[in-house]
């Protein structure tokens, strides 16, 4: 009798330990991303990546080569408009109701141009739900990125120098007038 209950109790054990082993890991699923995704190895080029998940394997490669051509854009010159709406309302008298939206929009544009741009890896794989996800990374020279940067600050610099060029004039405009009063 004394067996009985111990195997008994054993058991009981051995199904709490089972049952609760089961769903131990439900919750936590780890992303798959290739061995060479984010590695910035070599000196000559910077580096960008995309991803994207499509129906078809040539708009998933389409998607995510636009993907990784818009970060090396980024790199250069990005315009970002961002706007945020918060909305209450209370409708009642003896127990109000409160009605809240917040709305959040953000917008990035980048403008780049680029020459010599390769596309130095790929994957695809297929996914559970049977759609094609690649991962592209694409190399930029260096010195396409410099010269983009460096673009952007001669033009900066020579709208700088017309807006004093101008400013210069309007105040001996200003003078002479002053002049033949």
């Amino acid at each position: 009798m004394k067996l009985l209950k111990i195997l008994a109790v054993l058991v009981v054990v051995m199904l709490l330990v089972t049952a609760c082993g089961k769903g131990g890991g439900k919750g936590v699923k780890k992303l798959y991303y290739p061995e060479w995704w984010q590695d910035q190895g070599n000196a000559e080029y910077v580096q960008t990546y995309g991803m994207a998940t499509k129906v078809s394997q040539n708009s998933s490669y389409d998607a995510a080569y636009a993907n990784a051509m818009l970060q090396a854009a980024q790199y250069v010159e990005t315009y970002v408009k961002g706007m945020v709406k918060n909305y209450e309302e209370e409708a009642g008298v003896e127990n109000p109701q409160v009605l809240a939206l917040t709305s959040k929009v953000v917008k990035a544009v980048a403008k780049a141009k680029f020459a010599n741009v390769m596309v130095s890896k790929q994957e695809t794989i297929i996914t559970e739900d049977n759609r094609y996800q690649t991962f592209v990374r694409v190399s930029v020279p260096k010195e396409a990125v410099n010269k983009n940067l460096m673009g952007q600050i001669k033009n900066e610099e020579a709208l700088y120098n017309q807006f004093k060029a101008s400013q210069a004039f309007g105040d001996l405009q200003s003078e002479m007038e002053n002049y033949d009063e």
